[in-house]
């Protein structure tokens, strides 16, 4: 039996510490979909990772295999999320998985996480055949996403060419304040397609 896990991407440290803001996994579209996933009879999951903002490479790979990851499981991601996913699956070459919905992913091309925190998430060798042990994937992008991920889906296409990407409009970063809704509908279509 299939199941999902939409993991969220990295907030910044005062939206982290904000009473006005919910948790990562309870952000933007996350809970919708968790619902609409429920709703269809899927059971999905939403990892939390601790203190996200500075949280290493360990801190994610320990919360996402907190969940049963097999052949038949769909992955969701989001932004930062989306960039781990790529080392994980580079760096565990038995690990397959039915379908992976990118959204948005990032890969640091600024080197963001190096230069405020001391540490490079996305250090590591890329393996070019992450894809032949994912039966579907797709990238979700949004033509006025901000530069960094614009840069991201640069090196993605010289990457893994075979990628496929469904560019949107006007969807800025896949975030509730940028699409104006916590419902996304698309994404519900692609993980139940």
């Amino acid at each position: 039996m299939s199941n999902v896990i939409i993991f969220h991407g990295k907030g910044d440290d005062h939206e982290y510490y904000d009473h006005k803001y919910a948790s990562s996994s309870n952000l933007h579209w996350i809970p919708w979909l968790q619902n609409e996933c429920l709703i269809n009879d899927l059971p999905a999951h939403t990892p939390e990772v601790f203190r996200v903002f500075d949280a290493k490479y360990e801190d994610w790979k320990q919360e996402f295999e907190r969940y049963p990851i097999t052949s038949e499981t769909i992955v969701v991601t989001h932004s930062c999320s989306g960039g781990f996913l790529f080392r994980y699956l580079s760096e565990n070459k038995t690990v397959r998985l039915k379908k992976w919905i990118a959204v948005a992913p990032w890969l640091d091309p600024l080197k963001f996480m190096q230069n405020t925190f001391g540490f490079d998430l996305f250090d590591f060798e890329r393996d070019p055949n992450i894809l032949d042990r994912v039966d579907e994937a797709i990238i979700f992008h949004s033509e006025d996403d901000q530069e960094s991920i614009q840069l991201s889906i640069k090196e993605i296409q010289e990457t893994w060419p075979d990628f496929p990407i469904r560019i949107f409009s006007g969807y800025g970063h896949f975030c509730q304040e940028d699409m104006g809704t916590q419902e996304f509908p698309e994404l519900i279509e692609e993980v139940l397609r």
